[in-house]
């Protein structure tokens, strides 16, 4: 499959875009990137979309990155399921980049200590939280505690 540099660079700026003004996880991509590639740009059909979607939910990894590679592989090859990938993760990057920038230059505040410490109790109780109800689900047999 043969690509320009012009499509690989479209590929990259949509996906960038989709990555760095969406919130809410994955899920709320979904809609981003169908109105994106199937509509505005026409790379793909509303079949191929529900086909990556599947295909997104039932691979290991998030549903927004899976989603993104398959469609930049799928409009472009490798390189477009590169690009597409590069620019879906490069925003939440940079992001988490900059903050932990910040934060280190803010970490020796007492009120930034005590508000991690915070954090990291609410952390650890929701995982236990989560822990218990598992448990609780969890048919009374020694290979479902495994």
């Amino acid at each position: 499959m043969k690509t320009n540099l012009k499509t690989l660079l479209s590929i990259f700026s949509v996906f960038f875009r989709i990555g760095a003004f969406t919130f809410g996880g994955g899920y709320a991509m979904i809609p981003l990137i169908q109105k994106e590639t199937v509509e505005k740009k026409k790379w793909i059909t509303d079949d191929d979309i529900l086909e990556i979607i599947a295909i997104a939910e039932s691979t290991p990894g998030p549903i927004a990155i899976n989603s993104a590679t398959f469609v930049g592989y799928r409009t472009a090859g490798f390189l477009g399921a590169l690009c597409a990938t590069l620019g879906v993760v490069l925003p939440s990057f940079l992001i988490i980049t900059i903050i932990s920038m910040v934060l280190r230059e803010f970490s020796s505040y007492k009120a930034v200590k005590y508000a991690f410490f915070g954090i990291r109790a609410g952390v650890l109780a929701l995982i236990i939280k989560a822990l218990i109800s598992m448990y609780k689900n969890c048919p009374n047999n020694i290979f479902s505690y495994f």
